[in-house]
C-alpha cells in the first residue's frame, strides 16, 4: 500500500480582504510606525527648525509613512504563504527588526538636529550611519528570501500572481537603487565636511525641492527612482485590485483573468520602464520638474507602447473568447 501526501494548496492572494493570519512583528511595527506618523506630523507642524533647508522631522514623517506600508504590506503578503512559511517568517521578521533600527536613528537624529544619512563627521555620527548602513543592506538580503519564498508560492488567480511578483522584484530593485547615493561626490571629496554620500546630483543636499517629498527641483535627485521602485510592491497589487472591481462592475473584458494578467503585466513592464528613465534622469543631474526633450520623448514612447500593448491584451481576449463561444455553439 502506497500513501501519497496532497500537494499543498495555492496562496490565496486576495487583494480585497487580509489574511487569516499576519506576520506579527511586521505588523505590530506597521502599527507602531502609524503612532510615529502622528508624532513626526506634530512634530513637522509645531516645530519650525530646519537641518538643509528643509523642516527637521520632514525625514522621520516620509520614513515614517513609507514604513508604515512596508511593514503592513509584508505583513499582510507572509501571511498567505503556504510554503517556506518557516524561512518567510524569520525574514519578515529581520526586516522588521532592521527597519525598526533605522527609524529609531533617523528619528533620533532629528531629535538631536543633525542629519544621520551620510555623517560621518563625528565618531557618533559615524557609528550610527554605520549601524544605519548595515541595517539597510541586511533589510534588502532578508527581503530578497522573502521575495524567494513568495515565487515558491503559487497564487490561484493568475492576475494577482502576476502582480505581487512583479511589485516585489521592481522593489526590490528601487531598494537597491538606494545603493548609488551612498558614495562620496566630487565636491565632497575635494572639500570633505563630514559628508560621505548625496540624494542630489549637480548640486549640493538641500535648497529648493517639493513640497513633503523633498525632491529637488533644481537638479537630478536620487530618492525618485528609489521610491516609486520600492513602492512597486503596492502600486503593481493596486492595479491588479482595480482591474477585479472593474471585472465585478460589469466590464466584460476584465472578467477574463488572464486578459488582466496581461494587463497587469503590462501595468509592470510600464512601471519598471518609469524606473529606469527617472533615474536616468537623477543621474543626468535633471531635475523631476525640469524634464529636457531627451526625457520627454522617452516618456511619450513608454506610454504609446503601453497603451498598444494594453490593446493588444483586450484583443487578444476577446478573440480567444469569440473562439470559445464558436467552439461552444458548434
Amino acid at each position: 500500500m502506497t500513501t501519497t501526501t496532497a500537494p499543498a494548496p495555492a496562496a490565496d492572494w486576495r487583494l480585497d480582504l487580509p489574511p487569516s493570519r499576519w506576520h506579527r512583528p511586521l505588523l505590530v511595527l506597521g502599527i507602531l510606525l502609524a503612532a510615529l506618523t502622528v508624532v513626526t506630523l506634530v512634530g513637522y507642524l509645531v516645530d519650525d527648525r530646519e537641518l538643509l533647508g528643509v523642516n527637521l522631522w520632514e525625514k522621520p514623517l516620509k520614513f515614517a509613512i513609507s514604513g508604515v506600508l512596508y511593514a503592513v504590506t509584508w505583513a499582510w503578503l507572509i501571511g498567505h504563504f503556504t510554503r517556506w512559511q518557516r524561512a518567510a517568517w524569520w525574514a519578515g521578521t529581520v526586516i522588521a527588526v532592521t527597519l525598526a533600527i533605522e527609524l529609531i536613528i533617523i528619528v533620533g537624529a532629528a531629535a538631536a538636529g543633525i542629519t544621520s544619512h551620510f555623517n560621518v563627521s563625528t565618531p557618533l555620527a559615524t557609528t550610527l550611519w554605520s549601524i544605519m548602513a548595515a541595517a539597510i543592506t541586511t533589510l534588502w538580503v532578508a527581503t530578497f528570501v522573502a521575495a524567494v519564498a513568495l515565487w515558491r508560492n503559487p497564487g490561484a488567480d493568475p492576475a494577482r500572481q502576476a502582480a505581487i511578483r512583479t511589485g516585489v522584484a521592481i522593489s526590490l530593485l528601487g531598494m537597491g537603487l538606494a545603493f548609488l547615493m551612498t558614495g562620496p561626490t566630487a565636491d565632497q571629496l575635494n572639500d570633505f565636511q563630514g559628508i560621505a554620500g548625496a540624494h542630489a546630483v549637480g548640486t549640493a543636499d538641500g535648497g529648493p525641492g517639493l513640497p513633503l517629498l523633498g525632491w529637488s527641483t533644481i537638479a537630478g535627485d536620487l530618492r525618485i527612482p528609489h521610491f516609486i521602485g520600492m513602492h512597486a510592491l503596492q502600486a503593481l497589487p493596486l492595479l491588479a485590485l482595480l482591474l477585479e472591481l472593474g471585472a465585478r462592475r460589469g466590464l466584460v473584458p476584465l472578467r477574463d483573468a488572464f486578459v488582466r494578467r496581461g494587463l497587469v503585466l503590462t501595468g509592470a513592464g510600464a512601471y519598471l520602464a518609469v524606473v529606469g528613465l527617472v533615474t536616468m534622469q537623477a543621474l543626468r543631474g535633471q531635475s523631476i520638474v525640469a524634464p529636457d526633450a531627451l526625457t520627454l520623448s522617452i516618456g511619450i514612447a513608454i506610454a504609446a507602447a503601453s497603451l498598444a500593448a494594453a490593446l493588444a491584451v483586450v484583443a487578444a481576449g476577446a478573440r480567444r473568447s469569440h473562439l470559445a463561444a464558436s467552439a461552444s455553439a458548434g
